[in-house]
């Protein structure tokens, strides 16, 4: 049987795709309505993606304050945006192909997630060394991208700028639709291994014991994130914060582990938020500013509320 509060959020999530789809309707309807619902479909894999790759994070590692991009993955995007751009030039990086662009920004994403893994599979390395050597990669890619931009024009300069904020604005049908469908794949395997990842949740030790082979299940799952933020972030670009705004709402409003609850969740209040929240500030507040930047700003404020109740505890 179905959770009232999970029919309420699919009934907002629901109303918030009808609004966007249907305010401020005029000229060439189809066409409106063919890019909407374009952009609407972006809108709808990416929060799913984060969701759901946030919540298979934080069971694996025991920690719901951090988030996928701990691994390095979003600074790796960063410095890849940043060194075309130096290489290329403003007008080279605009020529890109984008279909070629986005298959080797997902295969460069993912082969950094598989060179943190081999370790933990080779040699049963400690989950938390591994989180470290993430941290590390990230603060070198972080670092590349400043010296880099330092060298930059300011023309080039506001491209990479631009590219290190999402953009729901400027996208592809084609790559939008791939997007979805790995999502989609995604989203049935999390489904299918809900009953494990409730045991998972419970720690190494006890879920060892119970009969889990933690170190294949907690690589697989590190896997399946890298590729759901992978994909997610040569879509649209990087969300750091996102996740754990949406991941937190959701544990606040089921208050329960069970990730057969807290994954629909999840996945329903991303959908609310970013399609909620686009449609506020393009037709409430005449586009003034732009959904990713409040986004970040918002699930910077839930990072640091997070921080500060768990010192109290």
């Amino acid at each position: 049987m179905l959770d009232r509060r999970l029919i309420i959020l699919a009934a907002i999530s629901l109303a918030a795709a009808i609004a966007f789809m249907t305010l401020g309707l005029r000229g060439n309807i189809a066409f409106v309505l063919q890019l909407r619902g374009l952009k609407l479909l972006a809108l709808v894999q990416v929060a799913v993606s984060i969701a759901i790759s946030t919540i298979l994070f934080q069971t694996v590692t025991a920690n719901r304050i951090l988030t996928p991009s701990i691994m390095g993955l979003d600074a790796l995007y960063l410095f890849g945006q940043t060194a075309l751009v130096f290489l290329l030039g403003g007008l080279g990086y605009s020529n890109l192909n984008a279909g070629m662009k986005f298959s080797a920004e997902v295969l460069l994403m993912i082969a950094l997630a598989m060179g943190l893994l081999w370790p933990l599979l080779r040699t049963r390395l400690d989950m938390n060394l591994m989180l470290l050597m993430g941290v590390t990669l990230g603060l070198l890619f972080r670092s590349l991208s400043a010296l880099l931009s330092r060298l930059l024009d300011p023309n080039a300069f506001a491209i990479v700028q631009t590219a290190s904020f999402a953009n729901f604005n400027t996208l592809r049908a084609d790559l939008t639709v791939l997007g979805t469908i790995v999502t989609l794949v995604a989203a049935v395997l999390c489904w299918r291994a809900r009953h494990i990842l409730d045991i998972i949740g419970l720690g190494r030790e006890t879920a060892i014991g119970l009969g889990v082979h933690w170190t294949k299940a907690a690589a697989g799952l590190l896997l399946l994130v890298a590729v759901l933020v992978a994909v997610s972030t040569a879509l649209v670009g990087p969300v750091a914060f996102f996740g754990l705004l949406v991941a937190a709402l959701a544990e606040r409003l089921m208050r329960t582990q069970r990730h057969a609850l807290l994954l629909p969740a999840a996945a329903l209040v991303a959908i609310i938020v970013l399609v909620g929240g686009q449609t506020l500030l393009q037709h409430g507040l005449g586009g003034a500013s732009t959904l990713g930047v409040v986004i970040e700003f918002a699930g910077g404020l839930i990072f640091l509320m997070l921080l500060v109740l768990g010192s109290r505890k």
